[in-house]
């Protein structure tokens, strides 16, 4: 009633002079059902009702409160008379909107949330408001999040709880048709909030509340948010923009396989067995004891899991597949000792089968996996990468494998992802230097022959400051980035030694006794050999991370690299919450680049998780359409040296959920996306009607018609019988011909 008169009063006898307008302010919270049921909705409107309904209503619809309060509350709510509800009712020129931390969730008695659950959708909320107070004009008067009382300049949290606000307004009135017509951001200086006194922080300024003249500082949300008001919201920046164009000619397209399904079950025409059919009783095939027919020599093709897999690798076509060998199976005792030969001849026949259709085969060594690392047993159980014994034993693997399956493979990969997190100093150092001694190996003698390249492949993610204003938070980026991926990839492509960074932290860390970290040295001459030991840059990318200076959340914080580890929630985020963000590829392979030269870069492995329930698919549409735009602009824009770019994975049944084949009831089917992948590979990219066109020599696998021949001799033979008999018959016609024809003449 006090509002009401106010607003008459200002509507009287205020507005004709001053031209102004003037609203009541309410704070409101957005509850979704904890289930999808008619009952839940129910209790959902009824906790509206309760914050918000219970002012907005009398005053945007009928003068009265919600019939859901007056049901629940009967006697206890106060009667309006009809000539009070017609006083009430539209005293309002807008719909003034709070919604913020305090107000809206932390001092929301947990009787209204009704059961349900609360959310922080400021886009559900305008919409609502919208539909339920008949397409108000709404101005919100009050809104942002908090971050830690101890956090200082760079509030990289409160950025992109800011920036998702911000953006959900645009959506609603973009896409939703809501009447917002300003924003207001609370608030300018930090100070004392509610019950949470100065243990959080709201303010865009800094307040030193321990300083005599309480000093002021601008927060890095102050630059965000004036950007934001400069550019009027969040226009397309031109970089972020999709762009036409096409790869090189033989650029490599390919798709990853962890490891590729192995089944060594003898097809049934090597069995010798005789069998008779009884057609009349059971109907079944009965084997005849003491007969069997002649056995034959075995083929590749007699692995049907070879076919099926082949099989699905054409329909995608597809140039190039990596998979990985089981180090552990191949040789169990971790010496040749003992040899796992069926296995062998497994791969033999697979990656010769993959030359017959002219797909090359990319060939990783080892890749760490959970249980023992993949290592055989007795390496893993002495130390693995820890014991010096494990590089030793990884050179004549190696050795091995050049030489019963170098004939075939001519892209081998030393290692696959060795996962940074997982190593101590002393694996890696052994671990770098395993793979220089292969690389040297096949180097000196087996390239020659051979003919073929080798690198190592690591895991790069990128890093991003949280804060892009700050420069703490680019040399905490610059810090990971170096201890993610420099520690193993700077002493094989850059100077032989570890990345000077690394060093200076840990001895920084090192000299405050917190930690007692040892970042072994390398002799002269093992700099030298580990130094240049690559063909190639071979990495594998998923996603971006964003990182802060400031102490924000404990859980999220990494004491060792002192860096918090931040999460954009207006991102695209995978069901594993992996967040996609094309655009840190291109940056990753520009940063490659700077540091290392115009080497030549295979993305190795580039994919995102699904929801199995998803039919369309479209997540893993859209990250491999977006992903591969942005190394087509590294390649065109930025003149990186990319050779190839391979998607991760296969099929679910080797990973499940980031396959591009499903695998469901023993059966493979192809995702939407496998064939939007073949699109790409087919156009060789994004061809635009005006890219040039590129004629490139087709290019096949080594001499597959030589292989298909060498590999089927029988087969040859019986050709060239059926060709040689066919002319010596037409010779004797001919010849017994002309004879007839004389003796008649």
């Amino acid at each position: 009633q006090a509002h009401a008169k106010v607003w008459h009063l200002y509507n009287d006898h205020f507005r004709p002079a001053q031209r102004g307008k003037v609203s009541i302010a309410l704070s409101s919270h957005w509850i979704k059902p904890q289930h999808m049921t008619e009952k839940n909705i129910k209790e959902c409107q009824k906790s509206l009702d309760f914050v918000l309904g219970w002012f907005a209503k009398p005053i945007f619809i009928d003068g009265d409160y919600p019939e859901s309060m007056r049901s629940n509350l009967s006697s206890l709510l106060p009667e309006f008379s009809e000539a009070e509800k017609k006083y009430i009712k539209g005293t309002a020129d807008f719909f003034a909107l709070s919604f913020g931390a305090t107000l809206s969730f932390q001092l929301l008695d947990s009787h209204m949330k009704f059961q349900q659950l609360e959310s922080i959708s400021l886009r559900q909320l305008l919409y609502w408001i919208n539909s339920e107070y008949n397409n108000p004009q709404i101005f919100i008067v009050e809104n942002s999040w908090f971050v830690s009382g101890t956090t200082k300049k760079d509030d990289a949290k409160y950025i992109y709880y800011l920036k998702k606000f911000i953006m959900e307004t645009l959506k609603a009135i973009r896409y939703d048709g809501v009447n917002v017509f300003g924003y207001t951001v609370w608030s300018l200086l930090d100070g004392f909030e509610w019950h949470r006194g100065y243990s959080i922080r709201r303010g865009l300024f800094y307040v030193d509340f321990q300083s005599h003249d309480k000093k002021l500082m601008p927060k890095s949300s102050v630059l965000f948010y004036q950007k934001v008001i400069e550019k009027n919201g969040f226009p397309p920046l031109p970089e972020n923009q999709p762009i036409k164009g096409i790869f090189p000619c033989g650029f490599a397209w390919g798709i990853v396989d962890n490891y590729i399904q192995v089944d060594t079950t003898p097809a049934q025409f090597l069995d010798s067995s005789v069998y008779v059919w009884d057609v009349h009783q059971t109907k079944k095939l009965i084997k005849v004891d003491g007969v069997y027919a002649s056995k034959r020599k075995r083929h590749c093709v007699d692995f049907a899991a070879i076919r099926l897999q082949i099989s699905l690798l054409q329909e995608m076509s597809v140039t190039h597949f990596h998979f990985s060998l089981k180090w552990s199976l191949i040789l169990p005792l971790g010496n040749l000792s003992l040899i796992n030969h069926t296995l062998v001849h497994y791969y033999q026949c697979f990656a010769s089968e993959l030359l017959r259709v002219n797909i090359t085969p990319v060939v990783a060594l080892w890749q760490p996996m959970i249980e023992n690392q993949e290592l055989p047993v007795s390496l893993a159980k002495y130390g693995a990468w820890e014991n010096t014994e494990t590089v030793q034993a990884f050179v004549e693997y190696a050795r091995f494998c050049f030489t019963n399956l170098g004939d075939h493979v001519k892209f081998w990969i030393t290692m696959n992802e060795p996962s940074v997190k997982n190593l101590t100093y002393t694996a890696g150092h052994n671990l770098l230097k395993a793979h220089a001694k292969v690389w040297h190996l096949y180097d000196k003698e087996f390239r020659r022959s051979q003919k073929g390249k080798i690198s190592i492949a690591l895991q790069a993610d990128w890093v991003e400051p949280a804060c892009p204003f700050s420069r703490n938070d680019q040399e905490v980026a610059d810090r990971i980035l170096e201890f993610d991926i420099g520690w193993l990839a700077e002493p094989i492509f850059g100077n032989g030694d570890y990345p000077e960074v690394m060093r200076a932290w840990l001895h920084r860390i090192n000299g405050v006794d917190l930690y007692n970290f040892h970042l072994p040295y390398f002799s002269e001459d093992e700099k030298k050999l580990i130094q240049g030991s690559f063909d190639f840059f071979a990495l594998s990318h998923y996603t971006t991370t964003l990182v802060g200076s400031e102490k924000e959340d404990a859980v999220k914080y990494d004491h060792y690299l002192e860096a918090q580890m931040i999460n954009d929630i207006t991102w695209l985020h995978s069901p594993s919450r992996a967040a996609v963000v094309p655009w840190g590829l291109r940056k990753l392979l520009k940063w490659v680049k700077s540091k290392y030269g115009d080497v030549p870069i295979y993305v190795m492995a580039n994919g995102i998780d699904d929801d199995q329930n998803m039919v369309h698919d479209k997540l893993r549409v859209y990250y491999i359409q977006n992903y591969i735009n942005e190394a087509l602009k590294a390649y065109t824009l930025d003149d990186v040296n990319l050779q190839g770019y391979f998607v991760y994975s296969f099929n679910d049944k080797t990973a499940p959920k980031y396959g591009l084949y499903s695998y469901i009831a023993n059966q493979y089917e192809p995702k939407p996306s496998l064939k939007h992948y073949r699109e790409i590979i087919g156009n060789n990219g994004f061809p635009g009607s005006e890219t040039p066109e590129l004629l490139c020599l087709e290019e096949v696998a080594l001499c597959p018609e030589c292989h298909f021949f060498g590999t089927r001799k029988s087969l040859l033979a019986f050709i060239s019988f059926i060709f040689v008999a066919f002319i010596v018959t037409i010779f004797f016609i001919t010849y017994y011909s002309r004879r007839v024809e004389r003796r008649y003449k």
